[in-house]
């Protein structure tokens, strides 16, 4: 006889080892606040050229295997130049990050993001734009975008449509326009992170990353 099994069982037996190390239960997760001052004095450190590479030696690779302990969650673009825990110069198990060309929100970014407030316990969520951004660029430009290249373009364009009669760089404007709008829906997206804003547990907050200087602009 055939050993048959439900492919929904067989899907749960890998994911729920997953869940189950996913997290360090002993670990308590720093305040929204405490986890942005963090994230700015690393990046202050990244600028001045004294990173300090914290949370890189073996000790905290072997810890971080039985659980990670991430205090933010970034969502950024997937230029090869921005890369959060460089910028933010910190280590292995810090920083939950998710990364798309735009940084674009959509389900499965949402739902990412979800995954660690609710289960990992993290109370920062930064949407990190950057200076020069190509799926900016190109939203800006305009014309038909190939392939599914579309879809990335469309999800930028309500940030394009926001600064149409602002003066200054028109790029520069959207990919800003475009970090907070992602910022403010993420905000209201219930239950878990809506629910956590309201309660003073999680904050949200939009972000602009400088190529050439390297530095993270907090954007109001």
């Amino acid at each position: 006889m055939k050993n048959i099994r439900h492919p929904l069982l067989v899907a749960l037996a890998f994911l729920l080892p997953c869940l189950t190390g996913s997290a360090n239960p002993a670990a308590e997760a720093p305040s929204a606040d405490t986890a942005l001052a963090q994230l700015l004095a690393g990046n202050k450190r990244f600028v001045a050229g004294e990173v300090t590479h914290p949370d890189q030696s073996a000790d905290r690779r072997i810890a971080q295997a039985g659980g990670q302990t991430p205090f933010a969650i970034i969502l950024t673009c997937s230029d090869s130049r921005v890369a959060p825990e460089l910028y933010f110069d910190q280590g292995i198990g810090s920083l939950f990050v998710i990364r798309n060309a735009g940084n674009v929100l959509d389900d499965h970014v949402i739902g990412s993001i979800e995954y660690a407030v609710e289960h990992l316990h993290v109370g920062l969520i930064v949407v990190v734009g950057h200076a020069k951004c190509g799926a900016v660029a190109a939203t800006v430009a305009g014309g038909p975008a190939p392939g599914r290249i579309r879809s990335i373009v469309e999800s930028i364009r309500p940030a394009l449509a926001s600064v149409k009669d602002q003066p200054g760089d028109k790029v520069d404007n959207v990919v800003r326009s475009h970090a907070r709008r992602g910022a403010d829906i993420l905000a209201q997206v219930g239950p878990f992170i809506a629910e956590g804003v309201k309660a003073g547990k999680v904050k949200v907050v939009a972000a602009r990353y400088d190529l050439t200087t390297g530095t993270v602009e907090l954007l109001p």
